[in-house]
Parts: C-alpha cells; sequence; structure tokens
C-alpha cells in the first residue's frame, strides 16, 4: 500500500482534462444534440477548443550540484554526491489554461505556475501573449493569470453542484505538447476528498483520458460548459489509467472571484483547529457529521458555545457529509458571516450561532 505522500505524489504526475467552450458571450444551448440522439462531441469540441490555451511557464527552481557531478566515478557507482551547492536552475513547466472571460482572464493550476518568472500563453490560433500573474491559491493548486487581449474565445462556467456520477463529459488540454487534443470519458464520481493533492478538496473524478501536460486545463459537460479544472491523475507508471481529478467549478470560480478582487483568498476561520469523522459502527457506512476535537479558547466557536466532543451535522441548513465537506464550508464562509451549526450533544440536537472571523 502506498503511503499518501507517494499518492499524491503520483497524482500530481499528469492532468488536466476538459476544455472551454463558446465564444465571447454566446447563451449555452440547453444541450449541443440533435433531437432523438446523443450529445454531438463534435459539435461542442468545435466550440470549446478554442478558449483552451498552451501554458509555458520558466521556472527557477533550487537544486543542488556537486562539483564531482561530472566525474565518472561519481556517476557510474551513483548514490549523493558529496559536497552539494545549492543553486537555481532553469525549467519549463507546460500545462494547460482557460480562458473563463473575452477579455483574457485564464485559470489553471497552481502547480503549472509556480515560481514562474515568464508565462507565455498560445492560443488555438496560434496568437502568442506575455501573461501577467493575478493570484494564486496553493491550498486549493488554483491559480489565475491574465493575457492582453479582447474578445477572446472563452468558456462559460457551469453548475457542478449539479453534475451526476455517469454523465458525459470532454477533456480539452495540451498532453505532451499536443495541442487542444479532445477526449471523452464520464463522471466517475464527486466529493472526492482525503486524496492528498491540496488542503481543500472535493475533486470531480473522470475516467475522460488526461496525462501530463492536461494540468490546468477544461473538463466540460454536454452543453458545453466549464464544471471542471483538471488538476491531477493517480498513475503508477506516469500515464493515464483511468483516473483523474478535476477541480470543481464551483470551487474554481470562488477562487478566481477572491484572487481578482482581493489578491488573496479569505477564508472563514471560526476556531475548530481539529475534527475527525463520526466513529463508524462496527458493520455499515459512518454516519454523517464531524466530530470537533479541538478549538480555540477566545475563538468564535467558543464564545458561542460549542464544546469538544460535539458533532457537527448542519451548516446553515445544509447536512455535512463528513469532515472533509465541514471544513470546506467553514473555510467558503465569508468574514462577517453569521453561520447556523446544528450539533449533536450527548444525544440532543441543539443550534449554535457563529460569527465568522477572517483566517489568519
Amino acid at each position: 500500500m502506498k503511503s499518501k505522500r507517494a499518492f499524491a505524489a503520483a497524482l500530481l504526475l499528469g492532468l488536466g482534462y476538459v476544455a472551454g467552450l463558446f465564444q465571447g458571450r454566446v447563451d449555452p444551448a440547453p444541450a449541443l444534440a440533435a433531437p432523438g440522439a446523443g450529445p454531438d462531441f463534435a459539435a461542442i469540441a468545435r466550440l470549446a477548443t478554442p478558449a483552451v490555451v498552451n501554458i509555458s511557464a520558466t521556472q527557477l527552481v533550487r537544486a543542488g550540484r556537486s562539483p564531482f557531478s561530472a566525474d565518472p566515478f561519481w556517476e557510474f557507482f551513483g548514490g549523493d554526491l558529496p559536497f552539494r551547492v545549492p543553486r537555481e536552475e532553469r525549467r519549463t513547466s507546460l500545462g494547460s489554461g482557460v480562458l473563463v472571460n473575452p477579455d483574457g482572464l485564464i485559470v489553471t493550476n497552481n502547480h503549472v505556475i509556480e515560481r514562474a518568472r515568464q508565462i507565455a500563453v498560445t492560443l488555438s490560433d496560434g496568437r502568442r501573449y506575455r501573461a501577467a500573474l493575478v493570484g494564486t491559491d496553493p491550498a486549493t493548486d488554483v491559480a489565475v493569470i491574465r493575457v492582453e487581449g479582447r474578445s477572446l474565445p472563452s468558456l462559460r462556467w457551469g453548475d457542478s453542484s449539479r453534475v451526476a456520477v455517469g454523465e458525459y463529459v470532454l477533456a480539452i488540454g495540451n498532453p505532451f505538447q499536443l495541442s487542444q487534443t479532445v477526449t471523452m470519458g464520464i463522471i466517475s464520481a464527486v466529493g472526492r476528498s482525503n486524496v492528498g493533492i491540496a488542503d481543500y478538496e472535493d475533486f470531480i473524478q473522470t475516467d475522460a483520458a488526461i496525462n501530463p501536460g492536461n494540468s490546468g486545463g477544461a473538463l466540460v459537460n454536454v452543453r458545453g460548459e466549464l464544471i471542471g479544472v483538471n488538476t491531477a491523475i493517480y498513475s503508477e507508471t506516469g500515464g493515464y489509467m483511468g483516473i483523474g481529478f478535476a477541480v470543481p467549478a464551483a470551487l474554481a470560480r470562488h477562487v478566481v472571484d477572491e484572487l481578482v478582487r482581493h489578491g488573496r483568498v479569505r477564508r472563514g476561520f471560526v476556531g475548530i483547529t481539529r475534527i475527525a469523522p463520526v466513529e463508524a459502527p462496527a458493520t455499515g457506512a459512518p454516519p454523517p457529521g464531524a466530530v470537533v476535537l479541538e478549538l480555540l479558547r477566545g475563538s468564535p466557536a467558543d464564545r458561542a458555545g460549542l464544546e469538544p466532543g460535539d458533532v457537527i451535522v448542519t451548516v446553515d441548513g445544509k447536512a455535512v457529509a463528513g469532515a472533509p465537506e465541514l471544513r470546506n464550508l467553514l473555510a467558503e464562509a465569508a468574514p462577517g458571516a453569521r453561520l447556523r451549526l446544528g450539533i449533536e450533544r450527548a444525544g440532543r440536537r441543539e443550534e449554535l450561532r457563529v460569527e465568522v472571523d477572517d483566517a489568519p
């Protein structure tokens, strides 16, 4: 069984998926399909691919080099080289991105442009731009860049909360520098968390073929809407194995809006520092909710009367499926908001009102 760290490393080997759609501000059709027929994937691809871009980022990476690295003796015997001297090396990261408005705003993955000194964007028609960094959010592995352009092809956001397992999707990206590659699959699962890729996880899982270079590409539904930003694959070989993960559009759009408006992602903070799943019975699935293990003294949660051992089962009336979902719901709350927490304590149901602070 691989460790969680190894699992996460394998996941980040490749990625990307899906794609953009609709030029400019064209309203989406109910579904791109002929009456009585299935989805017209060719029509979806024609509309979507122009909004998917190729991203090339020049990065400076600190690496240790040894004065003996060119010596055949050390090369033959391998192992760690002595007297390693840290120095910066230039590397090129290749990935994908999606234009989400006609004025040049592009969403991609943080790991595609992380530590980049220069970011170049190439459109499907060959136009090339120098991109400026708007902001990054490593906690979700989402980043936003911008190019100076007008009336660029763009993809409309879809409602990722309504996607269903088994639904058809297209993945569009630039695997292995093969631009505008389109693959088809279905949604394999939703709400994937505890994968080990990012701090806040609520991934859409798909079996559409994605590979290294697809990172930051688009996951598109049969209406030609962006429902996910491809982020990682699970692979033991470095290539496609039928398991890919995309940040859902709802989360990605929230991050994009926060980065554009505030330059950072503001997250809600109530002072709960440790949570855990509810203990499962001997047989059957774990019950819903999350157990509070620790909270800060004097924090909003403490002032509201929350105690260690309480089980939070709802947030503003929405059922909490488990600990990862609770963490996401609290983080997405706007600072200054007042949340209604439905809790179970000693077999009784109670409701507490907690004022949300800005996360430090």
